[in-house]
Formats: C-alpha cells, sequence, structure tokens
C-alpha cells in the first residue's frame, strides 16, 4: 500500500517510508493513498467468530504491507504484537460491547503501540537500523511502553515528564541498567515542555540522523492498528445481527473514528459512527457534522507537529471536504454532563457494566439516536476504550461502586524516581538522545 499526505496528494510512499519518516515535509500527516486500498469484501464476508484477532491483524497487515514483507512476516508482527485482544459481548438484542483494555495497560492505545514496536523490531532485524521514540508522557504511555519494549534490541524510547510524574518503571528499564527506557524530567508546564520537544523536531537534520520517531498516532502505523478492532466485531456479531451495523465510541483524539473509516474502506460493513461532540468537531445549525478546522485550507494552517496527533486532518482528507459524503458516517452528538451520568447509570443498573467516563458519553449518543438506530432493526457496537478502574472516582460517584483494578495496571501507577537531574532545554535533551548511541 501506498501512502500520501493530507497536503499533497501527488506525494506515493511505501509504508515504510511513512512509519520512518513520521511526518511528511509539507506540514500535513500520511494517510492511506485511496488508489493503493484492497477491496477485500470476499475476505471480510469469510471471518466469523470463530476467527481470532490475530488472524484479523496479520491478515490487514499483508494487505497494506504485501510490497515489503511475505504473509508469514505479517503474521508474525501480529502474533508478536498482540497477546491479548478485544472482548465482545452482546449487551441486549441489538446492542453489543467491545473492550479494549485487556491488553498491557487497561488503555486501548495498548494495541497501537504493541503493534507499532512489533512491526519497527521486525523491520529492524530484517533490515538493520534502530529508532527512538521521543514522547512527552503523563505516565500512562512510558509505563505502557516500559512493558511492550523489554526484550527488545533495536528501540529505545527517551520519555518526557513533567518532574515528579514518573510512574509505571522498573530498574531494569532504564538505559543506564541494560533498559530501553530514558526517562527525563523536565521543569514547567505541559504546554511549556511540549514546545520545548517540539524544537527538537524542527531539528530534522538531528531527527534523520538519530532515527527519531513517536509513539502516538501522529505516527500511521499506531492509527492503522487500531483498524483491526472493527473487523473483529463484526466478525463477532455478523450472524447475530440482520441490518445495518454501526459503533459508537468517545471522542478522544479522533484515532478511533478515523481507523472505522479506513477499515470502511477496505470493504467493512460499517454504517456509521457515533460520537460525543466536541469544540474541534461538532454540528452546524442543520445537524450536519462541521469540523471547525475546516473554514481555513490546509494550505494556510500551520505545519502539523508531531507531538499533537492532527486526526481531525485525517477525517477531513478522508472526505475530500466533502460534508454530504460526511454526514452520511459520521455523527457527532451533544453530551450534557447529565445525560452523561443517566447513561452509566443504565449501563450499570440495566447491563452491569462499569463505564468511564468516555464510554458514559458514547452511550449517551446511543441512547439520543436510539430511534433512528434500532427502530430501524440497526445494531450498535459501543466501543469501551479504557479499563473503568481508571476511573475509579468517577464510577463511585455515579453508580456508588467501584471497579476492581487489575494488578498488571496498578503496576502502571507505582511512583518511581530517577534521580537524574532534571532537564531544562531542548539541546540538554538532544545531548541525551545522542548519548543513544
Amino acid at each position: 500500500m501506498q501512502f500520501t499526505s493530507t497536503r499533497n496528494n501527488k506525494l506515493s510512499v511505501p509504508f515504510s517510508k511513512a512509519v520512518s519518516s513520521c511526518l511528511p515535509d509539507d506540514g500535513g500527516v500520511f494517510v492511506p493513498a485511496s488508489s493503493s486500498i484492497e477491496d477485500l469484501r470476499r475476505w471480510i464476508y469469510y471471518i466469523d467468530e470463530n476467527t481470532t484477532f490475530n488472524s484479523i491483524a496479520g491478515t490487514l497487515s499483508s494487505a497494506f504491507l504485501k510490497e515489503e514483507f511475505s504473509p508469514i512476516i505479517c503474521e508474525t508482527i501480529a502474533t508478536t504484537a498482540f497477546p491479548f485482544e478485544p472482548k465482545v459481548t452482546q449487551l441486549d438484542e441489538n446492542l453489543f460491547n467491545m473492550e479494549l483494555f485487556h491488553g498491557y495497560s487497561g488503555c486501548h492505545k495498548d494495541f497501537g503501540v504493541s503493534y507499532l514496536c512489533s512491526y519497527l523490531e521486525t523491520t529492524h532485524e530484517l533490515q538493520g537500523g534502530n529508532t527512538i521514540f521521543v514522547d512527552y508522557t503523563n505516565g500512562g504511555l512510558g509505563s505502557l511502553l516500559a512493558k511492550v519494549l523489554r526484550g527488545k534490541k533495536h528501540i529505545k524510547s527517551v520519555l518526557i515528564y513533567k518532574k515528579g510524574t514518573v510512574r509505571g518503571l522498573l530498574e531494569s528499564d532504564y538505559v543506564w541498567n541494560g533498559g530501553n527506557i530514558l526517562p527525563v524530567e523536565m521543569e514547567g508546564s505541559e504546554e511549556d515542555i511540549k514546545a520545548k520537544i517540539g524544537q527538537l523536531f524542527e531539528d530534522k537534520a538531528f531527527v534523520q540522523k538519530m532515527n527519531i520517531s513517536v509513539a502516538n498516532t501522529t505516527n500511521v502505523c499506531r492509527l492503522m492498528a487500531q483498524m483491526f478492532y472493527f473487523p473483529y466485531a463484526f466478525a463477532q456479531i455478523k450472524h447475530k445481527v440482520d441490518s445495518d451495523i454501526y459503533y459508537a465510541c468517545d471522542a478522544g483524539n479522533y484515532a478511533t473514528l478515523v481507523a472505522g473509516l479506513y477499515s470502511w474502506r477496505f470493504a467493512l460493513p460499517l454504517n456509521g459512527i457515533y460520537l460525543p461532540s466536541t469544540q474541534a468537531l461538532s454540528t452546524n445549525l442543520l445537524g450536519e457534522p462541521l469540523v471547525l478546522d475546516s473554514f481555513v485550507d490546509f494550505n494556510h494552517r500551520g505545519g502539523s507537529n508531531p507531538i499533537m496527533p492532527a486526526n481531525l486532518e485525517r477525517l477531513e482528507s478522508f472526505f475530500d471536504h466533502n460534508k454530504l459524503m460526511m454526514r452520511n458516517f459520521v455523527f457527532p452528538s451533544d453530551v450534557t454532563e447529565r445525560s452523561r451520568e443517566k447513561a452509566a447509570k443504565e449501563l450499570f443498573i440495566k447491563y452491569k457494566v462499569f463505564a468511564d467516563p468516555g464510554t458514559a458519553a458514547a452511550y449517551a449518543v446511543v441512547k439520543e439516536n436510539a430511534a433512528e438506530v434500532f427502530d430501524e432493526g440497526g445494531a450498535v457496537v459501543l466501543i469501551s476504550q479504557n479499563h473503568p478502574s481508571l476511573s475509579s472516582d468517577y464510577c463511585r460517584h455515579i453508580v456508588g461502586e467501584t471497579p476492581e483494578m487489575p494488578d498488571y495496571i496498578k503496576e502502571t501507577f507505582v511512583p518511581v524516581e530517577i534521580n537524574r537531574a532534571v532537564v531544562k532545554s531542548c539541546e540538554e535533551l538532544k545531548g541525551l538522545i545522542q548519548g543513544l548511541l
């Protein structure tokens, strides 16, 4: 599969180049080129509830990596990445819940990060080279990368924390103890720290020399891995549903939304995605989806920042500014705090499902649009992206009980002291990175 840029559809690069470059030089972000996407309709209708998640991930990997790797290598990448899978349960006649929190840290990002690292490690094993991630983290991404990178030989991660927020790491994870993690504490606000990281990425010669990338959804490899959820959910419910299938998810940074639309482009039966409105993605007076940034042409916007995933730009690019087409697939709805709380209570009382704020908001949207979905015989897959124990206080406030936190999630919250000097500038950060050679 070839990839192009949201700001230059004449650009065409293979998957490996899109992953290693992270961002195109024109200020946009990488997206799959429409002309190179395979029609997997026959395969989609062949899979069923007996098809494993790894099998689906391996097949889709072959679809967009066939120019680079054999099906066997693609299967190996998927199998190595996913010792876990989503869990799909039926809540009601036409309502299903897909849980994405059974991985390393209880978050949906476990899938994308693990796949990205598996792809890069396999690539470097076969072709040589190394990758260095440089990412800001509040702790969750850091503890996840620490787990995923244990035992890897060709990937190191420089994790930037606000001072005093390092957590979820073991002594053996540190590069000075032979591990793959270089934790760095910096003074200042999150905005200040991200600005310093942005300065580093502006030095393109340094980034290229050190093979620096990011582990967030700016990297198209991590985003593409999120496509795997949707055909897996379809396979699990296809013999239980006789009509249209919709999905509902929290907005987040819009990566799940975009990944679902990419799945549709591969011929997945998908009739639309419901999500809570945000300031950036809402509706106009006619109830049609509206991307606030769309009032400014791509060529008049600033360049994409690798620290801040530009998935809304991918959404705009997907529909090529075609508002008519977008309104047939993307359904934002306003969610009040009251409606979200009512949705969370209903999920618990009716289905014994604890809901974090994001899942509760997504279900509130389903309830708001129930007539146009269920009255027509349609089905909805509610996507629960994060383990509810990560929002224990919210659950206690809403339903009076708290979900138990598994030990593997508790591990990610153990605070640690790295006892290293606080980094104050971009140049100091560069010096630490150079020391990894």
